[in-house]
């Protein structure tokens, strides 16, 4: 069983303004550049084997700041993207609840299947996210390992985990910045 320290990129201006971001490739902002310093020191004596990151800047800045700490190189992996959102990326949260309620209904209700239009289903995120933990462990049986990557792709593994079905996976979406400590076994 891997140690994994999952880790939600620090705050965007994006975040802050509630839009969706998916895989457009937005910098943090100076909150969440504060908040990756102080993920970093509350890290800092966390032995630590590697440090993942998704290649969105958000996440690679992250994770950088956490790895001068532990003199580590980030290890990028494009499958820690968070979901792509299609035509949603880049619109603010209440303007997609206007515009497009019904495919938003679906979206949450039934997100293994659903999708934004011109997105990725949560089942789809869900599946690379996956597979990209499943080789992280199989380099590092024990860890710890951080994983530096995004809110929803996070929340994958956390319902996989704790619930074994995506039906509730937007209320396990963590806090920016925050360490969720969780414990992986590779599937048979």
């Amino acid at each position: 069983m891997t140690e994994l320290i999952l880790v939600r990129h620090g705050q965007t201006e994006w975040n802050h303004q509630r839009r969706y971001q998916g895989q457009t490739d937005i910098p943090l902002d100076s909150t969440g550049m504060a908040q990756a310093r102080e993920l970093a020191e509350q890290l800092q004596n966390a032995p630590l084997e590697a440090i993942y990151s998704s290649d969105l800047q958000r996440a690679h800045r992250t994770a950088s700041l956490l790895a001068e700490r532990h003199s580590l190189e980030p290890i990028v992996d494009s499958r820690l993207r968070e979901i792509f959102h299609g035509e949603w990326e880049g619109m603010l949260q209440s303007d997609i609840h206007a515009r497009y309620s019904e495919h938003i209904a679906s979206f949450h209700k039934d997100p293994f299947n659903a999708a934004a239009p011109g997105g990725e289903t949560v089942g789809q995120l869900q599946f690379r996210v996956l597979n990209a933990v499943i080789d992280i462990a199989a380099r590092f049986p024990v860890g710890p390992v951080a994983v530096v990557s995004h809110g929803l792709a996070i929340a994958t593994l956390l319902a996989q985990q704790k619930e074994g079905s995506l039906d509730r996976v937007f209320e396990l979406i963590p806090e920016n910045a925050v360490p969720v400590y969780f414990h992986f076994s590779i599937p048979e």
